[in-house]
């Protein structure tokens, strides 16, 4: 580029055209070009922003609507407030990693790995899976988001480390019910131990589910013929 400009340069000057107008001229193009872009970049943000806000505002007008014709259903501002931060930070999250790679599996992995980080969140504030919402025991499911996180951390979100990462936390959730079974945490509860048993499955499932999606995607990212990493 800086030998382009030159030569521009010398070509005017050769032709005993102003200079001054001609790098004014540059200096106005160049200004003008990087302005575009980074508009560009500031209106793709907004969009991802504006479309997850749409979408937590479409989710938190199911209660509402449904408060309208049943009692069954009964929230106060504050659980609006929770449920959208919960909403919205969940689509943050997967916008901002997402963008990483731009293979689906990948997205797709991370797509089900948010999704089942803020049904773990939601089901333990609203119901709890040991016991109640109350059951001190639900607070060792922090762990297992802590496992999710610190392992995605470690892995800098690359895909054979996220995977190793999701298997990690689907054995976290496993341990959480086994800790739970023998220490009879919740068995207060009608139907314990099916629903730990249940629901641990389900989560475990999805952490899996998550880990096979992104080692698609580190075969996906593999050049031709090298076989996945580590």
């Amino acid at each position: 580029m800086e030998q382009t400009f030159n030569d521009l340069l010398r070509e005017r000057a050769e032709e005993e055209k102003g200079l001054f107008g001609f790098a004014l001229w540059m200096f106005v193009e160049t200004f003008a070009g990087t302005i575009r872009e980074n508009v560009t970049v500031i209106v793709m943000q907004n969009k991802s922003i504006i479309r997850i806000a749409l979408v937590t505002a479409f989710i938190l007008l199911l209660p509402l609507l449904a408060m309208q014709f049943t009692d069954e259903v009964v929230w106060d501002l504050a659980d609006f407030a929770v449920a959208g931060v919960l909403v919205f930070g969940a689509g943050l999250t997967y916008e901002l990693i997402a963008r990483k790679a731009g293979n689906i599996p990948y997205r797709a992995a991370v797509g089900v790995a948010v999704a089942a980080a803020l049904l773990l969140v939601w089901m333990n504030l609203a119901v709890g899976i040991i016991g109640n919402e109350e059951n001190p025991a639900n607070l060792m499911y922090i762990g297992v988001l802590a496992v999710g996180i610190v392992g995605s951390l470690i892995a800098r979100f690359e895909p054979n480390g996220m995977a190793r990462a999701m298997f990690a936390t689907a054995l976290a959730q496993a341990l959480v019910a086994v800790i739970a079974l023998i220490a009879g945490l919740g068995s207060m509860g009608p139907i314990w131990p099916r629903d730990i048993l249940i629901l641990t499955g389900f989560f475990a499932a999805l952490w899996v589910g998550s880990a096979l999606l992104f080692r698609k995607a580190a075969r996906k990212e593999s050049p031709a013929g090298a076989g996945p990493e580590g």
